[in-house]
């Protein structure tokens, strides 16, 4: 175990790596998720402005999860997300002001309210992933289809894993 000399004098453990961390695999699985994440965030920011000019980055995935799995309770997408009820509550008013999102009342319970899609939030929202798919095919145009196939089937591994 390493040890290191923290500002009060004090010997701090500090943890071993875990075994095969340092493994070449492992170093470049790291660069490229890194590389990945990234560009993802910059491509989030932009469909967010495809959908709407003042729309959150944060807020795109929202909508993108009302469009697939339709109207939700506000605490589920909050759990989803993984964000508070506040800035939920916070990030749903500022897509109802967009008109890209609407509440009606949960017929399962009187007290909560379910979010939805508007008609103009669902046309927009198709409209950007309709475009985002289209450039997908273009970056991968030269590559084989059952790779891309491949790589969503581990992409989807790897998303099942993180969810643990």
């Amino acid at each position: 175990m390493h040890e290191d000399v923290n500002g009060g004098g004090e010997r701090a453990a500090s943890p071993e790596p875990a075994p095969g961390v340092e493994e070449p695999a492992f170093l470049a699985l790291e660069r490229e998720l890194t590389v990945l994440l990234r560009r993802a965030r910059a491509s989030q920011g932009e469909m967010a402005r495809e959908v709407h000019p003042d729309l959150e980055p944060s807020a795109y995935g929202l909508l993108v999860r009302l469009d697939e799995c339709g109207r939700q309770r506000a605490t589920e997408l909050a759990a989803y997300i993984g964000v508070g009820k506040a800035t939920m509550s916070r990030q749903l008013r500022a897509l109802e002001e967009l008109g890209l999102v609407g509440r009606e009342p949960d017929p399962a319970d009187g007290r909560a309210w379910l979010v939805t899609l508007t008609d103009e939030g669902r046309r927009r929202v198709s409209r950007v992933r309709e475009a985002r798919r289209a450039r997908y095919a273009g970056r991968f145009a030269d590559w084989d289809p059952t790779e891309v196939t491949e790589l969503a089937r581990l992409l989807n591994r790897l998303n099942r894993g993180m969810e643990r």
